[in-house]
């Protein structure tokens, strides 16, 4: 047999190989003894045709078997004979296929594409600069804690001797069925609360469940707009029937003293909860901080240092953010039947340029480790797995079971491993304190400058669907 290797580009190679006419003759006369001996022949006993007839009789049948022996067996050895790493099968092509003899009377020339990993080196990965934003933690943050905290205590009270007025919350079950299908699914909500007057009720429900006390039945009907941000309510007409479970009025308790000391027994007044609440935000803050450093100079890493990667990593990593993408999807009541082609397809190109990242950077990462020699002992393993089990509440032992249905600790050894690279990445680059700058200023400044009305209707929306 003959080969030589061509490099097509750093993760491709082409193998030409010449498979040699005796090793097609030998396999050629195993498999026409084979098919003499079991193959019925007209006119002749089972196994006692001629040689030459079965030949004539079945050359495609065993024509195609000798190539199935002899092509993989000669690809395979020529693959070990030029040290190569397939990352997966090759792709064969035999010349003239059509015209090929394997009755040993000439050779047999094979292409074999390979997909191999590239050559890569030592990025160049000190003094990378990255800037470290600090986010300031302002006080209206602190009072939107309390007010979290104290609307996460808030009590319905039943109001008593009058029905229900704006300010109130009603609790009703709810169904509605669309006009122009009233035998289609109906729009169904249990317990669903409806704060009246709120400005992200929509209107007709605050009109129609005022004056309304425990136990009443209430019809109404709403015609929404065509430009209604739910695509499945927009420019129809829903019936609804609301069945009035209770009639409240939400009240919070005062945020004092008392209060805060009911909240944690660390403090001892508001003003101590507000310090609390600080420094907890700052600790945040400063850990969100080293965050984005770590993704930065990851990011940088990425940008410094192009090469080709293997199109098989890309493709199984795309498969596996589609998939999870389409898990997250279902957990978020989508039917993934109704997903147009097109949507799926864009949502895999956005994948294939994210994976393609994730690769390269866990290329690098890998070559830093090596440069850092970066190691894990097994008491960091354990730790792990003990954090992992205090997270879930269970023991160590079942946090090993499990990983064990998942194939074992390599995966918590791949990702401490991850982890301390790109540590020994920060601690190499050349990080530098700079002022906070919010990256969502412009976006959020466009979302405030979206109309008030189409807010209001997205959330009435989910309401009305019971979400």
């Amino acid at each position: 047999m003959k080969s030589e290797v061509k490099e097509i580009s750093p993760t491709q190679r082409e193998i030409h190989i010449e498979i040699d006419p005796e090793s097609l003759k030998q396999a050629y006369g195993l498999v026409s003894q084979k098919y003499a001996k079991k193959v019925n022949v007209p006119g002749f006993r089972k196994g006692f045709a001629p040689l030459d007839v079965v030949r004539l009789r079945f050359k495609d049948e065993i024509k195609s078997e000798v190539l199935q022996q002899v092509v993989p067996l000669k690809v395979s050895e020529a693959i070990q004979e030029h040290d190569l790493r397939p990352l997966v099968e090759p792709q064969l092509h035999i010349e003239k296929i059509d015209d090929v003899k394997v009755n040993g009377s000439e050779a047999v020339k094979v292409h074999a594409h390979v997909e191999v990993m590239p050559d890569v080196p030592t990025p160049d990965y000190q003094g990378i600069e990255v800037t470290r934003r600090v986010k300031p933690v302002d006080d209206s943050e602190i009072d939107d804690l309390i007010q979290h905290k104290l609307a996460q205590e808030a009590a319905m009270i039943p109001v008593e001797g009058r029905v229900s007025a704006e300010g109130d919350t009603v609790i009703v079950d709810l169904e509605g069925k669309f006009a122009d299908d009233p035998d289609g699914d109906p729009i169904t909500a249990e317990d669903l609360e409806v704060k009246l007057g709120d400005e992200v009720i929509e209107k007709a429900f605050t009109e129609n469940l005022v004056g309304v006390s425990q136990d009443d039945e209430k019809e109404f009907t709403v015609a929404y707009p065509a430009d209604f941000t739910s695509a499945a309510l927009a420019g129809r007409t829903v019936h609804y029937k609301a069945k009035v479970k209770s009639v409240g009025r939400m009240e919070t308790p005062e945020a004092n003293d008392e209060w805060a000391k009911s909240l944690d027994e660390e403090v001892s007044s508001l003003k101590d909860l507000r310090k609390k609440l600080r420094s907890d935000l700052e600790t945040y803050a400063k850990a969100d901080a080293d965050a984005r450093v770590r993704n930065e100079a990851l990011a940088k890493l990425i940008e410094q240092n192009a090469f080709e990667v293997p199109n098989v990593l890309i493709e199984n990593q795309a498969r596996n953010l589609l998939n999870n993408f389409a898990r997250d999807l279902q957990q978020r009541g989508v039917d993934l039947n109704a997903v147009e082609n097109n949507f799926v397809q864009m949502a895999y190109e956005q994948m294939r340029t994210q994976a393609e990242r994730d690769v390269r950077g866990a290329m690098l990462l890998e070559k830093i480790g090596e440069a850092e020699n970066v190691e894990l002992k097994k008491e960091e393993i354990d730790d792990e797995i003990s954090k992992m089990a205090e997270y879930y509440r269970t023991t160590p032992e079942e946090v090993r079971e499990s990983l064990g249905k998942q194939g074992g600790e390599r995966t918590i050894e791949n990702n401490l491993r991850t982890r301390k690279t790109i540590e020994a990445l920060v601690s190499q680059a050349n990080v530098i304190d700079g002022p906070w700058v919010d990256e969502e200023t412009s976006e959020a400044s466009t979302e405030e400058a979206k109309p008030k009305k189409a807010a209001k209707k997205k959330a009435t929306a989910k309401k009305a669907k019971g979400g």
